[in-house]
């Protein structure tokens, strides 16, 4: 009867849960709220929520996105509200829409990433970046089920910059920050691949794990390089109130909610 998608964040150590530990997380967020859900069908009925593109265990996330079918209409908004408020911090419900036009999936073809590497010269990692956007292909390897698998990190990076560390960042000790825009392609290219070919173009091999967080991803745009928000054509699409708001407007009794 409605479908609506959510955005969601992975931060601080619930960066560590992994796509399958949210999925319980968020189901039992489902039940708590009350949820009118709508189930598949068979002999182990599930409800029917879509996931897209989950980040990789480890990886916080500010841009996570999914989708569900409910059988009753619901107003967005206090549906995030009472998800979110059953959810545990840092897995938190962001933004919902109503669904009113096709292919959430297919709009999901670009992700901007932050890089922290901690332990790294600002001024090497800049070095670094420049030799890696100067090549015209980075062969990376990566384990794979069937093996070690090779193939070229440089293609799918649309941006790749090495930024100033903040001014009020505390400690003595040197921070590099990086920010990655990388097209959604197969394979996928990952944040960690895109490391392992800047070791391998200039050797930047950071002491320590970087700290990787996604920024946003959706539809990547070649003209102006920039990564839009995936929710804007439902938002766009959506009347200006909801048409369960509208309903209980258009019922309500002459002269209720005048001051």
């Amino acid at each position: 009867m409605q479908r609506i998608r959510l955005r969601y964040t992975k931060r601080g150590r619930l960066r560590f849960t992994s796509h399958r530990d949210f999925q319980r997380a968020f189901e039992r967020a489902l039940r708590r709220s009350e949820v009118p859900m709508a189930y598949s069908a068979g002999f182990t009925p599930h409800p029917k929520v879509s996931y897209a593109n989950a980040a990789p265990t480890g990886t916080g996330s500010e841009a996570e996105f999914l989708e569900i079918a409910l059988t009753e209409a619901r107003d967005p908004d206090l549906l995030r509200q009472l998800l979110d408020s059953s959810l545990p911090d840092g897995l938190d419900i962001t933004d919902a829409v109503e669904a009113r036009t096709s292919g959430l999936a297919e709009r999901l073809t670009a992700s901007v990433w932050e890089l922290r590497l901690d332990g790294v010269d600002p001024d090497e990692a800049r070095s670094a970046v420049d030799a890696f956007n100067a090549a015209e292909s980075v062969e990376v390897q990566r384990k794979a089920k069937n093996g070690i698998r090779t193939f070229d990190a440089r293609a799918a990076v649309a941006d790749l910059q090495a930024l100033d560390p903040p001014a009020d960042r505390p400690g003595d000790k040197p921070c590099a920050i990086l920010r990655l825009v990388v097209r959604h392609v197969t394979p996928a290219v990952r944040p960690d691949d895109v490391l392992s070919g800047l070791r391998a173009v200039a050797d930047l091999a950071p002491p320590v794990p970087a700290a990787v967080t996604r920024l946003a991803q959706g539809l990547f745009d070649e003209e102006s390089g920039t990564v839009t928000d995936p929710l804007a054509p439902d938002r766009e699409a959506a009347p200006t109130a909801h048409p369960a708001v509208a309903a209980a407007v258009a019922t309500a009794p002459e002269g209720t909610g005048s001051a």
